[in-house]
């Protein structure tokens, strides 16, 4: 029963990060994407120091905790602009599918770091790298502005995630998260007063999308993520996290009532199949 819980809580917070693209996309309607990043994450920082204060019941600071969430809020600020940016030129299933290049990158990155990459990986990496060939204009053999975009984030979440690595085993990662997404929305806010400038009616207005990214995307599913890993077997926990990408695509059709093309679809399966590939362990004989 432990594993059946643990797993249905690891599905529900990947259809609340598939979904959220559907916010992001609809909150650009009114502000712009520094201004949906900085409330966005003020609102989860808070929501998580809501959970590390009553449910969670957890947070010991110590200066791994401090300098991993103000090196990964950094790294997550560009990240989640350039993902935010990147929505405004594509669909949000397509944008499900290249951020979830980062599961295939962060391994690739890490070669560079004297971490032996296996021949799976690399197999993995180019079955992806082919899907997302598919995804992005082949017909005239260039990326349009929102797929550079998406794989530029999916390039920094992939840096955000080694981040993390590092500073993981010495940190409360509840703790780490939640001083992240508050240096995130902090960093956020400075181009959101400077450049964007959004007026109160705008922000109302864009107040549900922001909220669900907000509340229940950074937050919540967070807090699903950190409880259901306790007692999940890790690769399949990042199987059913891997589902983001597919409830991403889900969401914008049923939605937003977006259709993606045949080739756009077969793109899609082999980004998935990739992404499926690199996490599942071979066994040896």
């Amino acid at each position: 029963m432990k594993h059946l819980r643990s797993n249905l809580l690891l599905l529900s917070a990947a259809l609340i990060w598939g979904c959220a693209f559907i916010a992001q996309s609809v909150g650009m309607r009114w502000i712009g994407p520094w201004t949906f990043d900085s409330i966005r994450c003020l609102i989860g920082g808070t929501v998580l120091f809501a959970a590390r204060r009553t449910v969670l019941r957890k947070g010991d600071l110590n200066r791994d905790t401090l300098i991993g969430g103000l090196c990964c809020g950094f790294v997550l600020t560009f990240a989640m602009v350039t993902q935010q940016k990147g929505i405004i030129y594509t669909s949000v299933g397509k944008a499900g599918f290249m951020t979830a290049l980062y599961v295939i990158l962060v391994p690739v990155l890490s070669s560079f770091t004297g971490k032996k990459v296996t021949l799976q990986v690399w197999i993995s990496a180019v079955i992806a790298l082919c899907g997302f060939y598919l995804l992005s204009h082949p017909e005239n053999f260039s990326l349009g502005k929102g797929e550079r975009l998406l794989l530029l984030s999916a390039f920094l979440f992939a840096v955000h995630i080694m981040v993390i690595d590092h500073f993981a085993p010495k940190a409360d990662g509840v703790l780490m998260s939640e001083i992240q997404f508050f240096t995130a929305g902090i960093l956020s806010a400075v181009p959101m007063c400077l450049v964007e400038r959004p007026a109160p009616e705008a922000i109302l207005s864009a107040a549900a999308p922001v909220l669900y990214a907000g509340i229940l995307s950074s937050g919540v599913a967070y807090t699903l993520q950190i409880i259901g890993q306790k007692d999940a077997d890790p690769t399949v926990a990042t199987l059913l996290l891997s589902m983001e990408a597919v409830f991403a695509a889900a969401a914008g059709y049923v939605i937003l009532h977006e259709v993606l093309s045949a080739g756009e679809l077969l793109g899609c399966a082999l980004v998935f199949a990739g992404i499926i590939l690199a996490q599942i362990p071979l066994k040896r004989s």
